[in-house]
Parts: structure tokens; C-alpha cells; sequence
């Protein structure tokens, strides 16, 4: 990964703190987002296309071990609603790792673009990293 880019990204995503959270906002929304727009919108500023779900962004890029999560990494988490699920389809949350034991997302939970930390109510739901910036 290009430290200079996961930067930019983490740059571009914190401008947007505070944008109010809308489950199914549309593609390239600004005023609003969900977990996958927001993700989505971030990384297309940087010229990584990413699909517009989280189910559908966790089979992009590489898998990565937990233990090897990197500022940049996208973590993805089962919810409530999707916990009983069976694999691809328990995927219902997606955050980007921003270090310091820290993701940057948006929520039903936050309802709003927000940096949280990876506390164990996250981290029980985690399911899986992937990198996509190479």
C-alpha cells in the first residue's frame, strides 16, 4: 500500500465527520451516506473503484489476516439482522481501518460519518479484512 494514498483517503473520509447516514443513499451521494456508499465514494476519489455493497466489496482485493490489518484495510462486520446468516450474507457493515485501534465508517448506530473505536461490541462482529490498495 502507498502510505501517501491511504492518507488522501483517510483525509477525504474525515472531511466528511458528521455527514448524516442513509441506509441505501445512492451512488456519489454527498449529503448522505451508508457504510458501502461511503466506502464506495472515499476510495473512488482515489481512483479505486469499488462495488456499492459491503457484501459485494468484501470479495474485492486481497484477504487479510486480522492480526496483519493495516491503516487502509477494509474491515467488514456481520449485524443484528444478519448474524444468523451463512457466509457472504452475514456481511452487513463495512468500516476502513484507520490505526490506533480506530475505523472510520458510518452507521445506523453512529448515524453519521464517524471515527469509533474498534471496541469489543466491534470486534465480536468482524468477520473479515481486505486489501485494496496494492
Amino acid at each position: 500500500m502507498t502510505n501517501q494514498k491511504i492518507h488522501n483517503i483517510i483525509k477525504t473520509g474525515k472531511s466528511f465527520i458528521g455527514t448524516s447516514y442513509l441506509f441505501g443513499a445512492e451512488s456519489g451521494r454527498t449529503d448522505r451516506f451508508d457504510c458501502s456508499s461511503f466506502i464506495q465514494y472515499i476510495y473512488g476519489q482515489h481512483g479505486i473503484i469499488l462495488p456499492r455493497t459491503s457484501r459485494q466489496q468484501f470479495i474485492c482485493g486481497q484477504p487479510v489476516p486480522l492480526p496483519s490489518v493495516k491503516r487502509g484495510d477494509l474491515l467488514f462486520f456481520s449485524t443484528p439482522k444478519r448474524k444468523k446468516r451463512k457466509g457472504i450474507q452475514k456481511v452487513g457493515h463495512v468500516a476502513v481501518f484507520i490505526g490506533n485501534n480506530s475505523i472510520l465508517h458510518t452507521s445506523r448506530v453512529e448515524t453519521k460519518v464517524s471515527v469509533s473505536s474498534l471496541s469489543p461490541n466491534w470486534r465480536k462482529r468482524l468477520l473479515g479484512a481486505r486489501r485494496v490498495i496494492v
